[in-house]
């Protein structure tokens, strides 16, 4: 009886298994990014799929920090000039830093020009193409890392496989339109001013612009990529087989609170390991040995020490090495370090994520990207933000609004501010206090960020793309999805009945009134 009993329940754990898609799956990543940042997220995503026990095939063209023995890496490397040339690039933005963050993306969507290019010819390189021309290869999905590029998703067609998005971002004008989700041309807050809300209608009015600017440059890259395929969708049908779009943001910690799909799925902090690995040694005895705490100073992994300016670069050592607390700098050249301090470790590379875990951690100085204040948040650790570009100014702002920290400008850095700024966040035990509130509702989630994408992953494959998460906004066209012709019809109705509604009162006061003022006539005589 036990015996049967046992076999029973193997049989029903394997049907469980098979219906629940935990057999390995030939899963292809492309993630052509040019940013470290992006592909430290779309690295981590792979992993845990890998970790998982599925097969991955990644394409890329930076070499990843973060790797796995189920992960088939497909490298496509940079030339010198292209690595100066993305250089110069970041460079370029510390000796102009806006602080709008509209003007900041459309001087920034010029400069990137050979860092877009690169994306694309990544996908003609012949290895690559071999991934859909050789017959042999079957993938059950595609994972297209985000970075403006939306004609990449034609690669899931040449490979017949679904395709997901995976965005280094929140829900925005630029990812909505893929899965319907709605959008709104004003950020709203409790506490917003009209005179704010009106400056963020205009705003997004012109952020449209780039929004086209972009997409005419995705038409132009799918059309050189996969002109040459009759079988090829029209680029507008292409880009409505979106299965699903990953965002790395967790709206009912960090807001905006706001509607989304079914196929907008969160993992923001799916970089952020569930248990934090050992340190290296150095770094493991400079930090315990920290009796007044530590410092992390990282400006991320597109913005290196050369960028910044050689005096901003002398102010930031001034103040940072007569601090009593201890400083781990992020400093690529090691042979001409901002100068020697008993209290400062340099070092080419951090594991960041490590680092903040460590209790000796009191504050973090960084750049405001994404990544990085998602990691401190986690982790509960206050900072100060020097933005450079893109997105960087409004996560900094968003972060100083919480609470969390404060911010200065890279470009116009002085000593006697920033000294001032550090002293505040490390005396002041609120900004400790309330990003660690912060911390405990970031990490209570019905599920982690991990097992989101474990089970939606495996839930598009196991459903063939699962077309039913589809908004039907989708598939319908402006004019239908905003019911404008609904509202024409309205509007003519309204028209017509005005027009009629005229012409009687035009003949009841050319037809009617003589007669009744014939009749009014005839009585008096």
């Amino acid at each position: 009886m036990v015996q049967d009993s046992s076999r029973f329940f193997l049989l029903v754990l394997a049907v469980s298994s098979f219906i629940y898609g935990s057999h390995s799956a030939n899963i292809l990543g492309l993630f052509p990014s040019p940013s470290p940042s992006h592909l430290i997220i779309s690295m981590s995503a792979a992993k845990v799929l890998a970790e998982q026990g599925h097969n991955v095939t990644v394409v890329t063209v930076l070499e990843p920090t973060i790797t796995h023995k189920n992960i088939n890496l497909v490298q496509v490397p940079m030339t010198k000039e292209e690595i100066k040339q993305r250089s110069d690039t970041i460079g370029a933005k510390q000796k102009n830093i806006s602080g709008s963050r509209l003007i900041s993306i459309l001087q920034m969507s010029g400069q990137m020009d050979s860092m877009l290019r690169k994306m694309a010819d990544a996908l003609k390189d012949e290895r690559v193409k071999d991934l859909y021309l050789n017959k042999g290869n079957h993938f059950d999905l595609v994972i297209s890392g985000y970075f403006m590029n939306d004609y990449q998703l034609g690669f899931a067609r040449k490979v017949n496989a679904p395709v997901i998005v995976l965005a280094p971002s929140p829900p925005g004008q630029m990812l909505n339109s893929l899965i319907g989700n709605p959008s709104d041309t004003v950020e709203k807050d409790k506490n917003t001013s009209f005179a704010q809300r009106l400056d963020s209608f205009i705003t997004n009015l012109f952020y449209q612009v780039f929004v086209r600017q972009i997409d005419h440059r995705n038409r132009r890259y799918y059309k050189e990529l996969f002109a040459d395929d009759p079988n090829m969708p029209d680029y507008s049908e292409m880009l409505k087989n979106t299965s699903l779009v990953f965002f790395c943001s967790h709206a009912a910690s960090e807001g905006s609170i706001r509607p989304n799909v079914p196929a907008a799925i969160e993992i923001g902090g799916i970089q952020i390991k569930d248990k934090p690995e050992a340190l290296p040694k150095n770094l493991e005895e400079f930090l315990s040995n920290a009796t007044d705490g530590a410092i992390l100073l990282s400006l991320g992994s597109n913005v290196q020490g050369s960028h910044i300016k050689s005096d901003t670069v002398e102010k930031m050592f001034n103040v940072l090495s007569k601090l009593k607390q201890r400083v781990i700098w992020k400093w690529e050249d090691l042979d001409n370090v901002p100068g020697k301090s008993d209290n400062i470790l340099y070092s080419r590379w951090l594991p960041q994520d490590d680092i903040l875990a460590h209790p000796n951690i009191k504050l973090f100085i960084n750049h405001a990207g994404k990544g990085g204040i998602t990691e401190s948040q986690y982790h509960g650790k206050p900072m100060l933000s020097l933005p450079v570009f893109g997105d960087q100014p409004s996560n900094a702002f968003a972060m100083v609004k919480n609470g969390f920290g404060h911010t200065l400008s890279l470009l116009n850095l002085e000593e006697k501010p920033f000294k001032n700024a550090i002293e505040e966040i490390l005396s002041n035990p609120q900004y400790s206090q309330r990003v660690a509130l912060f911390s405990s509702l970031y990490r209570d989630r019905p599920k982690s960020a991990r097992d989101s994408l474990i089970y939606w992953t495996e839930y598009v494959i196991r459903h063939h793309g699962a077309a039913h998460l589809q908004s039907p906004l989708v598939h319908m066209d402006f004019i239908a999805a905003n019911n404008l012709d609904i509202y024409a019809l309205f509007a003519a109705i309204f028209v017509g009945l005005f027009i009629i509604i005229k012409a009687l009162v035009k003949l009841f006061f050319k037809v009617l009134i003589p007669k009744l003022s014939k009749i009014t006539k005839v009585k008096k005589h």
